[in-house]
């Protein structure tokens, strides 16, 4: 929502007016000069849309406020006239009390594109960063929340098929922005002790072009060439890959070679490490994104089999284990140190920076996972994603 200042307005008094904390209301502003107000001036509230009511017989402000569980002032700021003439328009200022995303609609590319779009819209102090582009060059989105010292990335769908992960992520973010607007804990946790503590990076889909696929099919101009690519078949619901059938969390220069002797030896739906290591588009922004923030901790979220893996070869930092534990205690998941495994972005992650890393692979059964599985999922995912903002 946005409001003109009016003479003597500040900040302090915008955050008292609509119970909003105060910083957030800075951040919201941090693309304008907000230290000192001018009449005039347009500042953002977060958490907050317009409505309108259409005056009534016997229609007061004092009586409307209290209606709408508003102070008065909070319908004078946003109404340039407050003459309430039966039959115009009040306009209202409205908390946002329910979810902006949908995580169990067809979560492909262009739902993502709605979602952030509205949440940027909603909760401007979430900032919104494009890291890179994936092969058909769709951008590849990476949110930010907080301004502590402490980075966390958390990724998802790195793989086409586990688009569920992307689902996850994005319900979390606006329960994290709700619980945040709204000064409230999520899992325990007062939101506000995260904001400040922690900068959480969030990836949420890696590989925007693989998930179309699965879930949409293939474009019309390369579908000739992806059904050749999955072995003849139609149904592209088992594909991994990004669109030139590489395997993106297999790309990674961590005992790459090894790997590469017992993988597919050409693209494919699954498993090919490429040519060379970070060949492809969307490997490229992910491992710049690591090299430019130097983040302390990193998630990547995968299906399935309800386990936390954390180690790699032995570089993985002592706190790694306790962490893991954390995890696996708010989650119900299974910590795991080794798998044989390699190549991977978290491999990398640990390789690169001695930092923990960790691949949560989320839920039972087989990928794609079901969206039936998603609430079942957050239950066990949210109080894990808040301890690593911890």
């Amino acid at each position: 929502m946005e409001i003109q200042v009016r003479s003597g307005d500040t900040l302090e008094y915008y955050s008292q007016l609509f119970s909003i904390p105060l910083v957030l209301i800075v951040d919201s502003n941090s693309d304008r000069n907000v230290e000192q107000l001018r009449v005039g001036q347009t500042v953002h509230i977060p958490g907050y849309t317009i409505s309108s009511h259409i005056i009534r017989h016997g229609d007061t402000i004092s009586g409307l406020a209290k209606s709408y569980q508003l102070e008065q002032d909070a319908l004078l700021l946003v109404n340039q006239s407050t003459d309430l003439s039966i039959g115009e328009k009040l306009l209202i200022p409205s908390r946002i009390t329910q979810n902006i995303v949908d995580p169990k609609v067809h979560y492909d590319f262009t739902q993502l594109n709605l979602d952030i779009r509205a949440l940027l819209e909603y909760y401007p102090f979430l900032q919104k960063r494009q890291i890179g582009n994936s092969v058909l060059n769709n951008p590849l989105y990476e949110l930010q929340i907080g301004k502590g010292k402490r980075k966390i990335q958390i990724n998802a769908s790195f793989h086409a098929n586990e688009w569920i992960t992307t689902c996850i992520l994005m319900q979390f973010l606006n329960d994290y922005l709700r619980a945040l607007v709204d000064d409230q804990e999520i899992s325990g946790v007062q939101a506000l002790s995260l904001y400040d503590q922690s900068q959480l990076f969030a990836i949420p889909m890696v590989n925007p072009d693989g998930v179309d696929l699965v879930l949409n099919g293939p474009p019309k101009d390369l579908e000739k060439q992806l059904i050749t690519l999955n072995n003849g078949l139609t149904d592209f619901s088992g594909w991994k890959a990004n669109i030139r059938g590489v395997d993106l969390n297999k790309q990674f220069p961590a005992n790459w070679e090894f790997e590469k002797k017992r993988k597919p030896t050409k693209p494919g739906p699954r498993d090919f490490l490429g040519l060379t290591p970070i060949s492809e588009p969307e490997t490229k922004a992910m491992a710049q994104s690591a090299l430019r923030e130097g983040f302390d901790r990193l998630l990547s979220l995968h299906t399935q089999g309800k386990e936390i893996y954390w180690g790699y070869e032995g570089m993985e930092p002592a706190e790694s284990a306790a962490l893991a534990q954390d995890f696996a205690a708010a989650s119900g998941y299974e910590a795991v140190q080794y798998v044989d495994s390699f190549v991977g972005y978290k491999d990398w992650f640990i390789q690169e920076f001695r930092r923990p890393g960790f691949t949560i692979e989320l839920g039972f059964g087989q990928n794609p996972l079901p969206i039936s599985q998603f609430d079942e999922i957050y239950t066990d995912m949210q109080p894990l994603l808040v301890r690593a903002l911890k």
